[in-house]
C-alpha cells in the first residue's frame, strides 16, 4: 500500500460561511453574471420595495442609476427593522443583509404575499457588492450602516433625525464579480419598472439615470404609473395591432385564497401573446397558472361555441392552438407560498393555482359571452378561420417536412458544407446571387454552407401560416436549416432536434434594402422560430463600410469614427489625401475581402441576436412590419440618429 495516498478526512470538508457561498458561485443565486444577472441585483432590491407595497405600507419607490453605475433605491415603505434580533444578538438590518434565508417574507403575519420568499434576496446583492449602504428611517429616526463584500464596517448607527419612514438601498456591484459589464442599461431597468407599475395600479415608480443629462442639466427620468393596471398592460402590447374586438376582458377576483388578476383581448394577427406573473415576478416558462388560463379560456369558449351551434358546418376538428391565435393576455396570481422551479423564479409548479384560475377564467368569460353575444361571434369566427388556416397550413408544412431530412431534400441554391457537427456548423443567409457567389468561393468549406436568397423574402407579420409554406425563398430556410413544425407540447412550435446549424448569420448590404432583408429575416425567426433566437443561434454580420488606403498602408473601417481615426493618423485629417472606398453592398467585394472582413471568424465582427424583453419585441415587429403606418414614422424619426444613410 502507498504510504503518499492522499487522506480523505474531515479537514477535506470545506464549510462556507455566511455569503461566502453566494460569493463562491453567484449564478446559482442570481443567475448569472452577465447583463442579466447584473440588473437581477436591481430586482432583488426593488422587489423588496414592491412587497411593502403589497402590504399595504408603500406607494413611491425611487430608482437611481448614479454617474458611477451605482444603483440607489427609495421606498416610503416601513424601513427595515433596526432593532436588535434576540436570537443572533445583532441588529435586525444587519441579519437581513448579512445573513441568508433571513428575512420578514418567512412571517406570515408580515407579509400577505411576496416575490422573494427564498429569503435570499438582499443579502446576495450585499454578497455581490463591493460597496453597499443601507439607510433606514423608522421610529423618528434616521438609522445607517455600510458594508463592503457582504461584510459590515461598523455597527448599525444613528445619523439624524427623520419625519418619515422609508428604505434607502445603494449599492455598487463588484467588479470582480460582474466581468462582462458593470454598466446599467436605462432600457432594461425601465421595462422591469413598467411591467411593475402595470402589476400593481396606484403604485409610483420613478427611473432616474445620473449619467445622462440633458442642456439644462437635469437627469434623464422616466415615471411609471398605471390607474387602471392590467387592462392598459394588454392595451401597451397591443397598441401597434389592429384590435378583433373593442373590450378587454378583465377578471379581478380570488379563488381558494388565491388572488386571480387577468386581462386579455383578441387582435387580428395571427400570434399568440401571453405574460404570466407570479407575485411580481415575470415567469417566463410559464406554469401552473397559464396551464389553468389556458384551460378556463379553452373550455368556456368551445362549449359556448358548441352550444350556440357555430362549430356545426366546421368540418375540421379544432385544437387548443386555434383558440389563442390572435391572443394577448396578462395573467397575474399572488400565491401564499410559491414553489418556483429555480432561484430564478422562472416556472411556478403549485397544483393548486392550475383550478383556481381556470376556474376563474371560466366564470368571468361564461359572462362576457352571454352579455357581448356580437363580440362572442367575431371570436368564435376567429378562432374558426384559425383552424382552417392551420388546416392549410399543415398540408403546406408538408412539403417542407418531406425536405427535411438530413439524407437529401435540400435546397438547390445551398452550398452546404462538409462537417456534420451542428456545433461546429454556420449558415449565411446572404442577400442576392452576386454576394452568394462570392461568399461561396470565400468560404471555409469545413463549417461554412451558404444559402444565397433572392430579393426580398415574405412579411410574415402579415401573413397567414399556409401563405408562409408556399414561399419558396421560407420553404428553402426552413429545409437548409432542417427545423420542422411540431413538438409533443405545441403543434406550431418549431422543432429544432435536427438543426444543422449552430451559427446562423444573416448577411445583408450596409444599406436601406439590406436592412430591410434583415429585418424580415428577423421578423421570420422571431414569429416562426423563436426557440433559435433564445438558444443563442442567430447572428448579424457586420460587414465594413469603408476600405481604406494611404501607400502601403491598408484598413478596413466599420464605422465613421474608424474612418475619421485613419484620416487623422495617415492623412493629417486632410481626407482628400487618403483612398476611401465606400462600399454599397457586398457584391462589391471580392472572395479574398469578404472572407478577410466579414466571414473570417479570426476577423469578423458578429452581433448575436438577443431577445431582453419579449413585450418590447413583440411591439417593435408589430409597429415595423405591421399595417400602421404613424407607429413607424414615429420610431424612425425617433431613432434616425442611429442611421447613415446614402442620399
Amino acid at each position: 500500500m502507498e504510504e503518499n495516498k492522499e487522506i480523505y478526512s474531515a479537514s477535506n470538508i470545506q464549510v462556507l460561511e455566511g455569503l461566502e457561498a453566494v460569493r463562491k458561485r453567484p449564478a446559482m443565486y442570481i443567475g448569472d453574471t452577465g447583463h442579466k444577472g447584473l440588473h437581477h441585483l436591481v430586482y432583488e432590491v426593488v422587489d423588496n420595495s414592491i412587497d411593502e407595497a403589497l402590504a399595504g405600507f408603500a406607494d413611491h419607490i425611487e430608482v437611481t442609476i448614479g454617474e458611477d453605475n451605482s444603483i440607489t433605491v427609495v421606498d416610503n415603505g416601513r424601513g427595515i427593522p433596526v432593532d436588535k434580533h434576540e436570537k443572533l444578538h445583532k441588529s435586525a438590518l444587519e441579519v437581513v443583509m448579512t445573513v441568508l434565508h433571513a428575512g420578514g417574507k418567512f412571517d406570515k403575519g408580515s407579509y400577505k404575499v411576496s416575490g422573494g420568499l427564498h429569503g435570499v434576496g438582499v443579502s446576495c446583492v450585499n454578497a455581490l457588492s463591493e460597496y453597499l449602504r443601507a439607510e433606514i428611517c423608522r421610529n423618528g429616526k434616521t438609522y445607517m450602516q455600510e458594508y463592503a463584500y457582504g461584510h459590515p464596517k461598523a455597527p448599525v448607527e444613528v445619523i439624524g433625525d427623520a419625519d418619515h419612514t422609508g428604505t434607502k438601498v445603494t449599492f455598487l456591484p463588484d467588479k470582480t464579480i460582474f466581468t462582462e459589464t458593470t454598466v446599467y442599461d436605462f432600457g432594461t431597468l425601465a421595462n422591469r419598472l413598467r411591467d411593475l407599475a402595470y402589476l400593481n395600479a396606484g403604485i409610483h415608480l420613478t427611473l432616474t439615470d445620473m449619467r445622462e443629462l440633458d442642456k439644462e442639466g437635469n437627469p434623464k427620468k422616466e415615471i411609471f404609473y398605471s390607474e387602471e393596471g392590467l387592462k392598459e398592460f394588454v392595451r401597451y402590447i397591443d397598441s401597434n395591432k389592429e384590435d378583433l374586438i373593442d373590450d378587454i376582458i378583465y377578471i379581478n377576483t380570488e379563488r381558494n385564497g388565491i388572488p386571480v388578476e387577468v386581462a386579455f383581448t383578441y387582435n387580428t394577427s395571427f400570434n399568440e401573446t401571453i405574460l404570466s406573473f407570479v407575485n411580481n415576478i415575470n415567469t417566463i416558462e410559464g406554469g401552473t397558472h397559464l396551464t389553468g388560463f389556458r384551460r378556463g379560456l379553452t373550455s368556456t369558449l368551445k362549449k359556448y361555441a358548441e352550444d350556440q351551434k357555430m362549430l356545426e358546418k366546421v368540418k375540421i376538428e379544432i385544437a387548443s392552438d386555434d383558440f389563442r391565435e390572435g391572443l394577448t393576455a396578462v395573467v397575474s396570481v399572488k400565491v401564499l407560498e410559491p414553489q418556483f422551479e429555480g432561484q430564478t423564479k422562472t416556472k411556478l409548479g403549485n397544483n393548486e393555482v392550475i383550478g383556481s384560475v381556470q376556474t376563474a377564467v371560466s366564470e368571468a368569460l361564461r359572462n362576457y359571452l352571454e352579455e357581448h353575444p356580437k363580440q362572442a361571434k367575431t371570436i368564435v369566427e376567429k378562432i374558426i378561420l384559425a383552424a382552417q388556416a392551420r388546416h392549410a397550413a399543415y398540408n403546406a408544412r408538408k412539403k417542407v417536412q418531406s425536405g427535411s431530412s438530413l439524407s437529401g431534400g435540400l435546397p438547390g441554391k445551398l452550398a452546404a458544407c462538409s462537417s456534420k457537427k451542428a456545433e461546429e456548423c454556420e449558415l449565411f443567409l446572404v442577400e442576392g446571387d452576386s454576394a452568394g457567389g462570392s461568399a461561396k468561393k470565400g468560404r471555409d468549406r469545413k463549417f461554412q454552407a451558404i444559402l444565397p436568397l433572392r430579393g426580398k423574402i415574405l412579411n410574415v407579420e402579415k401573413a397567414m401560416e399556409h401563405k408562409i409554406f408556399d414561399s419558396e425563398e421560407i420553404t428553402n430556410i426552413f429545409r437548409a436549416l432542417g427545423v420542422t413544425i411540431g413538438t409533443e407540447e405545441d403543434s406550431k412550435e418549431v422543432n429544432i432536434s435536427k438543426l444543422r446549424y449552430h451559427k446562423i448569420i444573416i448577411m445583408t448590404d450596409a444599406d436601406v434594402d439590406g436592412a430591410h432583408i434583415a429585418t424580415l429575416l428577423m421578423t421570420l425567426f422571431f414569429r416562426r422560430m423563436r426557440t433559435v433566437i433564445e438558444n443563442g443561434y442567430l447572428y448579424l454580420a457586420t460587414p465594413p463600410l469603408y476600405r481604406c488606403s494611404k501607400g502601403d498602408i491598408e484598413e478596413y473601417c466599420w464605422t465613421d469614427a474608424q474612418l475619421n481615426e485613419f484620416v487623422q493618423t495617415y492623412g493629417k485629417g486632410n481626407e482628400s489625401s487618403v483612398k476611401i472606398q465606400r462600399y454599397k453592398g457586398l457584391g462589391e467585394m471580392n472572395a479574398d475581402q469578404l472572407w478577410d472582413t466579414t466571414m473570417d471568424p479570426e476577423h469578423r465582427l458578429l452581433k448575436q441576436v438577443t431577445i431582453d424583453d419579449v413585450v418590447k419585441a413583440d411591439r417593435v415587429f408589430s409597429m415595423l412590419m405591421g399595417e400602421d403606418v404613424a407607429p413607424r414614422r414615429e420610431f424612425i424619426e425617433e431613432n434616425a440618429h442611429y442611421a447613415s444613410i446614402d442620399a
